[in-house]
């Protein structure tokens, strides 16, 4: 009894937000009989105000729920049921009887309930049977957070759930008091299309979702795109998971529908959903035009190759405060890696890249991946394929029994818009030309085509081809502008030095690079050149002797540089 005062008195102390919480978590409790619950009754009656009961890690045989029910029925303060994990060892008969003496009491007691969480109880569809009376009641029309995870409902167990929310809605909405559901999670509940379905009807007519998580629950295009449609109708969604389910590019495209009407989306998880690239274009369409409030994105495991994953991120260009890009795990390949790498940085978005280290590789470095799997869900077929839509578009060859897009030299417009190594090597023997007359008027202007040299060098990190690209692209535009004054020499080494962020220049709005790896090995070849003046050498190998923090993120490529400077 001493214990049970001491509870109460902690519990009378801790009244924050006014929520009263009365916790035996994860305590071990096996509470088989009446008398097993004691502790429990006696801290439930002693507390003059209860809005929350927490019972998970304990074991509730339906004896002790009767009687912890009976003391829960005195509080109709109760808004919060914290029921995780409390049911282990239980019989599946035991389990509905003991849910329904529970729920008796809160509907009894006329509790206005908040908060349900029954998850990581494996009660199956029989625990839904204990629940559907409390679901309907009033009790529930205050209902915001439901969370039933890990319950093994099946597709029985959903529809059943469904069918509960649905005429909890409908009682509400009479009663002047509609269900304003802000939480629902169900993840690893086996609700398959049909279960997905039957829910995506309550979604829709509650419409006020704000977190809605369905990850693993064995959903294939149809019962995506039934959720696509409901999803559409709860404009303030800011949180999406349905992770490991199994969208194919029909479920993404559906799905990508309805985005552009979430504008308060902050989090969105399809990772492991078979999107495929077809579906991360049809999502990264979307998030260009819209979705402003975006702060993390998982696309993990989606067999997304190189151009799919370039269009997402493309994107994401405008994003303001995106943290978190996952596009681990899909068919990029090892160039593919270094680009997509090289573009967010473009963007000033690297930090927010996830790591790359699980990729798959592209289809040319494993030509043998998905030989068995034509990407079709059980309930998919593929579309027939004539010879003549394959030859329609000139754009288009045939490699093998794959359609692929032919590789084509891309505009200068289309580098500056997203540089990448690889779209700096389709600019064409003319490249430089092209990036000088891009200039138009500022041709002339030696920090504009200092900017220029940068962005192209911006996408090096290594020697090879993309680097001997951009030395030809530099050497172009730099005999140019030292051609444009005779102290060129000097306004040259002073513009490379303020856009790497070595020295403050007059532009306070100016980004620097987070590394200047690539400038320094552009910069390395660039002194070595009979037409870079001696004056420039000497400029820059003051400044690049001098610590700075740039300089130690860049550590081999300034050796380098500075042996070079050296030797001259």
């Amino acid at each position: 009894m001493a214990a049970v005062d001491e509870l109460t008195k902690q519990l009378a102390q801790t009244n924050v937000d006014s929520t009263f919480e009365l916790s035996f978590k994860k305590k071990g409790l096996k509470l088989n009989k009446a008398e097993d619950a004691k502790e429990i009754v006696d801290a439930i009656e002693k507390c003059d105000r209860m809005t929350a009961l927490c019972l998970e890690g304990n074991t509730l045989g339906v004896d002790a729920a009767e009687v912890i029910a009976k003391a829960l029925g005195q509080h109709p303060e109760f808004q919060r049921a914290l029921w995780s994990d409390m049911f282990t060892g239980r019989l599946k008969t035991e389990i509905p009887k003991a849910l329904k003496f529970l729920g008796a009491a809160i509907i009894g007691a006329d509790c206005n309930l908040v908060e349900l969480d029954l998850s990581d109880n494996a009660f199956g569809p029989n625990g839904v049977v204990g629940l559907v009376d409390l679901l309907k009641s009033s009790s529930c029309f205050s209902l915001k957070e439901l969370k039933l995870n890990n319950n093994g409902l099946g597709i029985g167990g959903g529809k059943m759930l469904a069918e509960s929310l649905l005429e909890c809605h409908e009682k509400s909405v009479k009663a002047k008091k509609p269900l304003s559901l802000r939480v629902f999670i169900s993840g690893r509940n086996r609700l398959e299309n049909d279960g997905a379905t039957a829910l995506a009807k309550a979604f829709k007519a509650i419409g006020t979702l704000e977190y809605l998580a369905m990850p693993q629950n064995g959903i294939n295009h149809p019962g995506i795109s039934a959720l696509a449609e409901a999803i559409g109708c709860n404009a303030r969604l800011q949180h999406l998971n349905l992770n490991d389910n199994t969208f194919t590019a029909r479920g993404a495209q559906a799905i990508a529908k309805a985005l552009p009407k979430l504008t308060n989306l902050q989090v969105i998880n399809f990772g492991d959903c078979l999107i495929r690239t077809e579906g991360a274009r049809a999502i990264a369409g979307v998030l260009k035009t819209g979705l402003s409030n975006l702060q993390e994105l998982y696309l993990s495991g989606n067999e997304i190759t190189k151009e799919g994953a370039m269009d997402v991120v493309e994107s994401l260009e405008n994003t303001q405060h995106l943290k978190t890009l996952d596009l681990n795990a899909n068919n990029l390949g090892e160039e593919g890696c270094e680009d997509l790498k090289a573009m967010m940085e473009s963007i000033g978005l690297q930090d927010a890249l996830g790591s790359l280290s699980d990729d798959e590789g592209s289809e040319d470095e494993d030509n043998n991946d998905n030989e068995e799997d034509d990407g079709y869900g059980e309930d998919e077929e593929p579309e027939e394929e004539t010879e003549g839509d394959i030859n329609e578009d000139p754009k288009l060859q045939v490699k093998g029994s794959a359609v692929t897009p032919s590789k084509q030299i891309v505009s200068v417009k289309d580098f500056l818009a997203f540089p990448s190594p690889s779209k700096l090597l389709q600019l064409g023997k003319s490249g430089g030309e092209a990036l000088l007359q891009e200039l138009g008027p500022d041709k002339d202007d030696v920090e504009k085509i200092i900017s220029m040299i940068m962005k192209v060098a911006i996408v090096v990190n290594k020697d090879g081809d993309a680097k001997v690209k951009a030395c030809e692209c530099a050497d172009t535009l730099l005999k140019h502008g030292l051609s444009t004054s005779d102290n060129a020499g000097i306004l040259v080494a002073n513009a490379f030095l303020v856009a790497m962020g070595l020295l403050k220049g007059e532009d306070k709005k100016l980004k620097t690079p987070s590394s200047i790896t690539g400038p320094l090995l552009i910069l390395e070849h660039i002194v070595r050149q009979s037409y870079f003046p001696k004056i420039g050498r000497e400029i820059l190998l003051v400044f690049l002797s001098k610590p700075h923090p740039m300089l130690e993120k860049s550590a081999d490529a300034r050796h380098r540089m500075l042996q070079t400077l050296h030797g001259f």
